[in-house]
């Protein structure tokens, strides 16, 4: 593997997107380019990939870096911190690729389409009934300067997309898998720039890249099939590639892709139930590295100093809970001094306001402070060990506490920014389009949430545990009440 770089040294990225709560996939990656960075001296780099204007909000934007940083991962230039390549939020630099679509446009590496999304979506289902993968046909590829000129000026919507060669296949050397052949006739002609002007993931961040000085960009092998498209726009510029090393999707036991529909994902989970940074990096860090038994326990200096990028696996790398668990307890026994355990417990308790909010809500509802335990202990617990028989004494019958909990999971994801009002709002819209009592909606809600029906008001202690705690704790009340309906 190169890892030369240019005058500039290596210099590594780590570039999500703020759409949703951080995952741990994300650490991963991260970690791993952290890690490639701090092996060659280089600088690792922090930019947020906002192209998806949809999606992207601030919230999640600050989630990202708070998340990262709970992480430990410093970087040299970001969002938060500026740097001699900024801005490094997409959106800062939309200006910036609009030169460059016209450049591929005028050198005959692009073209304007003008299909519309419903022409688009009826060509892909036809593709898909002749049992084709579906891509882009070349409807536009053929337009002449006068008509897309004629089409423009009458106001038409068009996007721009790349021209992908017809005939065999792009080969290049990965990282990790070494060589690596995939045939021009399976690769999609991108669109570059979307209808908004914006730039597509794609072109954002091949231009990024470049002007970034990135020597290396490390990714999930999710990206490999991407390559072909990456590597056109290099040459197409005429600039130098960067190695590109794809890294082995992090994945459940059974081997399925890690993902919040089966198992917490959102580094914010892992921190509220009280899983500290250094064990959750020192677990992390294993996947990239080769250990006797007995080394498990190791901070990220000495992660990087066993670091061998020419080394690694291409197997899946196992999300093994009970092992994140098993070292996480270690570090608290072996790495945490007294006084250090007792910082930690207190400022993991004060994290997101949970126990000065907790405290708050629980004053006008005791008599003494004894009581406290048993009415707020749920915004701590990690497990709240529910029960069918907890969902037992709700009036609903169980068929319909599970149809309220497999609704109302879902659609609390649709809320962007998470806290009481949003969380009201749309517990009132489900209730709402489930022709329901907001009574009736709320009643399971309460157990799922507090693993009691007597407890803190719903909605604060929703915002108060946070979306992910919720999402799981939701997933885990179904579980308990599709119990109680199979046993009927």
């Amino acid at each position: 593997m190169t890892v030369s770089g240019t005058a500039t040294g290596v210099r590594v990225r780590i570039a999500p997107s703020p759409t949703g709560e951080p995952h741990v996939g994300t650490a991963y990656i991260a970690l791993f380019n952290y890690l490639f960075a701090k092996k060659h001296g280089g600088e690792f780099i922090l930019r947020i990939e906002d192209t998806d204007a949809a999606r992207s909000t601030p919230e999640f934007e600050t989630k990202v870096l708070d998340a990262l940083k709970w992480c430990g991962l410093e970087w040299k230039e970001g969002p938060d911190i500026g740097g001699p390549y900024g801005p490094y939020r997409q959106s800062d630099r939309k200006p910036m690729y609009q030169p460059y679509a016209q450049e591929l446009l005028d050198k005959g590496h692009a073209f304007r389409c003008f299909c519309t999304p419903e022409r688009l979506e009826q060509m892909r289902e036809a593709q898909r009934a002749a049992g084709k993968p579906p891509k882009y046909d070349g409807r536009c590829l053929g337009l002449t300067a006068e008509e897309v000129t004629s089409r423009m000026a009458a106001g038409e919507t068009t996007v721009i997309r790349m021209k992908i060669p017809a005939e065999g296949s792009c080969d290049f050397t990965d990282g990790v898998y070494g060589d690596v052949s995939i045939p021009w006739d399976s690769v999609d002609m991108q669109v570059l720039i979307k209808a908004d002007g914006m730039p597509t993931y794609h072109m954002a961040n091949v231009i990024d890249d470049h002007l970034m000085k990135i020597t290396h960009v490390a990714r999930g092998e999710e990206w490999l099939a991407s390559v072909p498209k990456h590597i056109l726009l290099y040459r197409y510029f005429g600039w130098d590639q960067p190695v590109f090393m794809h890294l082995s999707l992090m994945r459940n036991a059974d081997k399925s892709k890690l993902s919040k529909r089966k198992n917490p994902t959102s580094i914010s989970y892992y921190s509220a139930l009280g899983y500290i940074p250094e064990a959750l990096m020192n677990f992390l860090g294993l996947f990239f590295i080769q250990i006797a038994e007995g080394e498990e326990l190791l901070t990220i200096d000495e992660l990087s100093e066993k670091f061998d990028p020419e080394n690694l696996s291409k197997a899946g790398a196992i999300f093994d809970i009970q092992k994140l668990d098993w070292l996480n307890g270690r570090w608290i026994r072996e790495k945490l001094s007294e006084e250090e355990f007792q910082a930690r417990v207190l400022t993991w308790a004060m994290e997101n306001d949970r126990l000065k909010a907790g405290l708050r809500l629980s004053q006008t509802r005791i008599s003494k402070l004894g009581e406290l335990p048993d009415l707020a202990s749920f915004l701590l617990k990690s497990d709240l060990g529910l029960q069918p028989s907890d969902f037992a004494k709700i009036k609903s019958p169980p068929e319909e506490v599970l149809e309220i909990l497999n609704t109302v999971q879902p659609d609390l994801e649709k809320i962007l920014e998470w806290n009481v009002e949003t969380i009201e709002a749309e517990l009132r819209a489900i209730s709402d389009r489930m022709g329901k009592k907001l009574k009736v909606v709320v009643s399971p809600l309460f157990v799922a949430v507090s693993g009691s029906s007597r407890s803190l008001p719903l909605f604060d202690s929703m915002a108060i545990l946070g979306r992910s705690v919720v999402r799981q704790r939701l997933k885990l009340a179904a579980q308990a009440v599709a119990a109680l309906v199979g046993s009927k």
